[in-house]
C-alpha cells in the first residue's frame, strides 16, 4: 500500500514533519510518500497547497494524510479543504492546553523555529561552529568549555552526534579519535588527559566498521576486517581502563545517539 502524506507549515514545517513522521512509522505496512509545504503564509499559497494535495489523491486513487501546523485560522480553513484527511496538529493540543490553562494561546506563527529569541538563535549557532572547530581532534584549543567529548575509533558516528547535539540541543560537543598508537601505550591521548570527566565513548561492530571504512578506503589496511576487530578491542578495553562511559552504536541513529548522551552524561539541554 502507498499513501501521500503532506507536512503543510506556516514556517519551516520541521514541527509537523518531526510529529507526523513519528505517527507514520507506527503503520510498517504501508509505503508513505513524504512531502512538505513550508512557508505557507498566504491564501494564494493556502490555495496551491490544496492543488497539490488533491493532484496527489487523484494519482494515488486514495485520500493523501495531511499534517499541518499552521496559526492562521483563514489559511487553515482552505487546506482542511482539501480532499486529505487533514491533522490539525495545533488544534489537537492547543484547545485541550487552553482549556486546562485557562487562558488564549498567543497563535503566533513560528513560535517554535525562529530566531526571534536571540539568545537560543546564538547559542545553537555558536555550539554548531564549536563542533566543527574541534572535530576529529583538528584542535584541542579551549577543550574546558565542552560539555563533552567524544572518543572513539575512527568511523564510529561521532561526528554526526557531536553535530546534531549542537544543532538539537545547543551543547558543546568536540570528538577527538582512538588511533593504534594510543592502543600500545594503553592511556589516553595527552591532550584529553585534564578532561576525563567530559568524556563519552562510541563503540561499533568490527563487521559495521569494516563495511563503512570500506566504502571510504577499499583494499585498505584502515579497513581490513582484522585491523577493525583489533581497533574496537583495544578501543573498549582502553575505555574501561580509563574509565569513560560508552555505548554501542552499531543500531542505533544518531538521534538515539546523541539523547542517550545527553541523559546518560548529564548534559543540560540550552535549545529546544
Amino acid at each position: 500500500m502507498r499513501r501521500t502524506a503532506f507536512f503543510v507549515s506556516d514556517r519551516t514545517g520541521i514541527t509537523a514533519e518531526m510529529l507526523g513522521h513519528s505517527l507514520l512509522t507506527q503503520f510498517e505496512t504501508v509505503k508513505f510518500n513524504e512531502r512538505t509545504l513550508p512557508y505557507v503564509d498566504t491564501v494564494e499559497k493556502a490555495r496551491a497547497a490544496v492543488e497539490q494535495i488533491n493532484k496527489a489523491a487523484e494519482q494515488d486513487g486514495a485520500r493523501p494524510l495531511v499534517f499541518s501546523t499552521l496559526v492562521n485560522p483563514d489559511i487553515n480553513r482552505i487546506v482542511a479543504q482539501a480532499n486529505a484527511l487533514v491533522l490539525d496538529c495545533m488544534d489537537v493540543f492547543i484547545t485541550p492546553m487552553e482549556q486546562e490553562l485557562g487562558v488564549k494561546s498567543s497563535h503566533t506563527v513560528g513560535r517554535s523555529h525562529s530566531a526571534r529569541d536571540v539568545v537560543d538563535y546564538h547559542r545553537r549557532i555558536e555550539a554548531v561552529n564549536f563542533a566543527l572547530a574541534h572535530d576529529d581532534g583538528v584542535s584541542t584549543r579551549d577543550l574546558h568549555q565542552a560539555d563533552v567529548v567524544l572518543i572513539g575509533v575512527s568511523r564510529s558516528g561521532k561526528t554526526p552526534t557531536t553535530l546534531y547535539l549542537a544543532l538539537q540541543f545547543g551543547v558543546w560537543a568536540a570528538n577527538y579519535p582512538l588511533i593504534p598508537e594510543d592502543f600500545g601505550a594503553m592511556r589516553l591521548p595527552a591532550p584529553l588527559s585534564p578532561y576525563r570527566s567530559k568524556l563519552y565513548g562510541l563503540t561499533i561492530n568490527p563487521e559495521r566498521l569494516h563495511l563503512i571504512r570500506s566504502e571510504r578506503r577499499p583494499g585498505s589496511k584502515y579497513a581490513d576486517l582484522a585491523n577493525c576487530e583489533f581497533e574496537v578491542r583495544e578501543a573498549e578495553a582502553l575505555m574501561r581502563q580509563e574509565g569513560v562511559p560508552y555505548i554501542d552504536a552499531t543500531s542505533m541513529s544518531v538521534e538515539e545517539m546523541a539523547t542517550t548522551i545527553l541523559h546518560q552524561a548529564n548534559l543540560t539541554r540550552h535549545i529546544y
